[in-house]
């Protein structure tokens, strides 16, 4: 039986792994509470890779986990990597009962942690707030089931669905309150994609400046890794001095195949060629590359044909849409590039969240396809 103070300690482990959502990565970000008597003694959220995972950090927080419970986000590992097994460290702290919210679809763990908990005579539960543990890390999920990981298209627009001038001009369409939050969504990106028709009309930089005050200073935060920045330039046109190219972040350019492109880049980016086809590089193999690198969260802040693309092709997850309330007008550039000349040709869609910032929404929208899947 589960009790309602079960629910909230698992709560807490829940909030814990949200801390580590912007230095855990490739790692999923996972949260992990030991009580006794109904009382927290040690906590702690995963480390960045090469340090702590959260059951680790829980316990030695404890110092001593005799008898204790454990509520954690996701099925503690069984396998050795930069680190060692947690289920070794939490069958020898002599704890007596784990709660664990979701069972890990790694095929390296899934399943044989549980397994060795429950062997050393533990009481294991589990599927506690798996719903919303899920959803905490749902990229990594993704990955591990079908080979890629979450892609989430960030797009601004005006009310009359317009994203710049006809000159291209866009700067500002939305306000500062929506302009820090894109920070947010790229600090948490594994990788975060553009195309080259973005570097060229805007110059973009596409670093994350955000840092959370609850987990590390802002000195701390400088030196967690930059999510990966990936350029698609089929033609490899990206103009030298680009500020994607500079070194305050890992860049990949991503090519098309073919002996007549000779990339004049600095040496410490890297390119990589793949297949293309008539609408630029072959997204599918640019996804394989993404998943080969663990990228749990592909965040895209390019123009109208590439997100028109990924929605097209089945590549798209989620739709995050500033809105701001202007018109640009019917000349305005289009939110997405869709030649669409019917309606039984429409994409249908549903808005999972709408949040107010400061005058601005953003809007999270989904392929309906999606939620059927």
């Amino acid at each position: 039986m589960v009790r309602d103070a079960d629910i909230a300690f698992m709560q807490r482990a829940i909030s814990l792994a949200g801390m580590a959502a912007y230095s855990a990565r490739p790692n999923p970000h996972v949260g992990c509470v030991l009580v006794r008597d109904d009382v927290i003694i040690g906590e702690g959220y995963t480390c960045p890779p090469g340090g702590n995972h959260a059951e680790i950090q829980a316990l030695e927080a404890a110092r001593d986990a005799r008898g204790a419970i454990a509520y954690v986000t996701l099925e503690p590992c069984s396998h050795t990597g930069l680190t060692g097994p947690c289920v070794d460290a939490l069958i020898n702290s002599g704890i007596s009962k784990i709660y664990v919210a979701l069972e890990d679809p790694n095929p390296v763990v899934s399943g044989k942690g549980l397994e060795r908990l429950a062997a050393a005579g533990l009481e294991v539960h589990t599927g506690i707030l798996s719903e919303q543990a899920e959803v905490l890390i749902s990229g990594y999920i993704a990955r591990m089931r079908r080979g890629r990981g979450r892609v989430r298209v960030k797009l601004a627009m005006s009310l009359d669905g317009r994203t710049a001038m006809p000159s291209g001009e866009s700067k500002w369409i939305t306000n500062e309150a929506a302009r820090q939050d894109v920070q947010i969504l790229r600090a948490q990106s594994c990788a975060i994609m553009t195309g080259i028709g973005t570097v060229t009309a805007d110059d973009c930089e596409l670093t994350a400046r955000f840092y959370d005050s609850r987990v590390f200073s802002q000195q701390q935060s400088q030196k967690l890794s930059p999510p990966l920045r990936v350029l698609l330039d089929s033609e490899v046109r990206v103009p030298k001095g680009s500020r994607i190219l500079s070194k305050d972040a890992p860049t990949l350019v991503i090519h098309s195949q073919g002996e007549k492109y000779d990339p004049q880049l600095p040496d410490y980016v890297e390119h990589v060629s793949v297949k293309s086809n008539h609408r630029g590089v072959d997204l599918d193999e640019v996804m394989k590359i993404l998943n080969r690198r663990c990228c749990n969260e592909i965040l895209v802040e390019s123009g109208s044909r590439l997100a028109g693309s990924l929605l097209i092709e089945g590549l798209l997850d989620e739709l995050i849409i500033y809105v701001a309330p202007t018109f640009l007008g019917s000349e305005g550039l289009p939110l997405l590039e869709l030649s669409l000349t019917k309606m039984s040709d429409c994409f249908p869609l549903e808005i999972i969240e709408q949040v107010e910032l400061d005058g601005n929404f953003r809007l999270t929208v989904v392929p309906k396809a999606k939620l059927e899947d």
